[in-house]
């Protein structure tokens, strides 16, 4: 049975070190016979600020690292999905966030933009609006055939709407990914509730590789980690550390490592044949 490799990163506002990041987890999962690679939201860096981040993004073709991850899913024959920046095609003062699925020889196979953004003011927590820096998406991608099964590709809080991760098991997913960089306190509330609950509805597999722990020196922004899979079941499956309240910040993150999971696909196929979800068309509108 195939395994699915998820990796757990701590992006700072240098591509370079964020790179030697990846390639690390990309030889971990080599070494344990995965069938994929699948790292956080914003792999490539998390800048403090709009300016920055327009000034580190670059297009695809010319990014070390995208390049470097390229390469190195070629070197491995080791497929990579894997969230970046990339410039906008119609803002020159935002980027989009965007998530890549490399394959075994190193092309990039499918790419999708940020549907929903983070516009956040949480009383005693983040405020956040991505929108001011990032352009929103246009479309859902159609399931990507990949080693796995059929992948759907979505990002972070893309996972809070039912309805895309509805629209890509109708078109066929039995995957569905949600690469992220969840705040904690959000990440403490809501992350394992909402990944299975995804899965639950769906019948689907969920893998959610996550940014871990604090990505400034400032100590400005911390991301809540917890990487996991979860099966059509809801049952977590693979699942690694991040920031708990009884945790002291630099221990229990596996910052740096990878979980694994079997992908089994008969499974999907037995949940969805056991628990037919039949759906009311005739009273409510279907998603498509």
């Amino acid at each position: 049975m195939p395994l699915a490799a998820i990796g757990q990163i701590r992006s700072t506002s240098s591509p370079t070190s964020n790179l030697i990041q990846c390639l690390h987890l990309v030889t971990l999962a080599f070494r344990a016979s995965a069938s994929a690679l699948f790292l956080p939201e914003a792999s490539d860096y998390i800048a403090p600020n709009a300016t920055t981040s327009l000034s580190i993004c670059q297009p695809l073709a010319t990014s070390p690292f995208v390049q470097g991850l390229r390469t190195a899913a070629r070197t491995h024959s080791l497929p990579i999905c894997v969230g970046v920046h990339t410039p906008s095609p119609t803002n020159p003062n935002k980027v989009c966030n965007t998530l890549l699925w490399i394959n075994a020889s190193g092309a990039i196979a499918a790419q999708y933009d940020k549907l929903h953004l983070f516009d956040v003011d949480i009383a005693g927590g983040p405020v956040l609006k991505e929108s001011a820096s990032v352009e929103r998406g246009t479309q859902l991608e159609d399931p990507l055939a990949t080693p796995l099964g059929k992948v759907g590709l979505l990002i972070c809080f893309d996972l809070r709407f039912p309805e895309p991760s509805l629209a890509l098991r109708r078109r066929g997913a039995q995957i569905l990914t949600y690469p992220s960089a969840f705040t904690v306190p959000t990440g403490r509330a809501h992350w394992e509730t909402l990944l299975r609950a995804r899965a639950i509805e769906t019948q689907s597999y969920v893998i959610a590789a996550a940014q871990c722990g604090y990505h400034d020196e400032g100590k400005t922004r911390r991301s809540y980690g917890h990487s996991m899979i979860v099966d059509p079941w809801g049952k977590v499956v693979a699942e690694l550390g991040g920031v708990d309240e009884e945790i002291e910040e630099g221990s229990g993150l596996n910052e740096g490592e990878i979980a694994l999971a079997e992908i089994d696909l008969e499974v999907v196929e037995r949940v969805r044949r056991e628990v037919p979800l039949m759906r009311r068309t005739d009273v409510y509108a279907d998603v498509v």
